[in-house]
């Protein structure tokens, strides 16, 4: 069966519609959905069964596995990151929601992904409302990766309606909130204690 194609307002998401999103993923779907960056693929995160299907979703061996969290808040961030100091609490608080990557150690909260003990993880709260009140509304945070293009000009694909098709046959739902971004989130690795610019994206980085 071919996944749903929903529409949901970017700025205003309307309740019964995250509603039904966040039904999806309780049921263990495997969704498309917009950040304030590029569109994301994920699932729920304390899932087994929608976190195997991711996987074989984006062709990734368990233990590969680095994909982000997103989360909803700072509070959120502190159940799965093994210790955030006061200097860098700071750094996020300034920055977040935003387009921002943040690897840290991860706390012993992060369950077992497919037996695979990550030590690092990455989190993300997006400066979009849609992901944001998904993850408020489920509760846990979505694994995550970044849609990318096969096209070799342009690396990431915007248009929900082509994800759609790419998809169709291989989530649950595809949420269409307006043309999506090309250029993916600054990634910060705090795993050392002084931060490290892994990749620079749209976020501007300065501490």
């Amino acid at each position: 069966m071919a996944a749903e194609f929903l529409k949901i307002h970017p700025v205003n998401p309307e309740p019964r519609k995250i509603n039904a999103v966040v039904e999806v993923l309780r049921k263990g779907g495997v969704i498309v959905y917009p950040t304030d960056t590029i569109y994301g693929i994920g699932c729920d995160l304390m899932n087994k069964r929608a976190v195997e299907r991711l996987c074989q979703i984006l062709a990734i061996k368990p233990q590969k596995l680095n994909l982000s969290f997103i989360c909803n808040d700072l509070s959120h961030i502190s159940e799965y990151v093994k210790r955030i100091d006061t200097p860098v609490f700071k750094i996020l608080k300034n920055l977040l929601p935003g387009p921002y990557t943040f690897i840290f150690e991860s706390s012993s909260n992060v369950p077992r992904i497919l037996d695979v003990n990550k030590k690092t993880v990455g989190i993300r709260i997006p400066d979009h409302p849609i992901p944001c009140e998904m993850v408020k509304l489920l509760g846990n945070p979505l694994i995550t990766s970044s849609i990318k293009d096969d096209d070799q000009i342009k690396e990431y694909t915007t248009d929900p309606e082509e994800m759609y098709e790419d998809f169709k046959h291989k989530v649950d739902l595809v949420i269409d909130g307006g043309t999506g971004g090309n250029v993916p989130s600054t990634v910060v690795d705090f795993t050392a204690g002084e931060p490290v610019l892994v990749r620079q994206g749209l976020g501007v980085f300065e501490y």
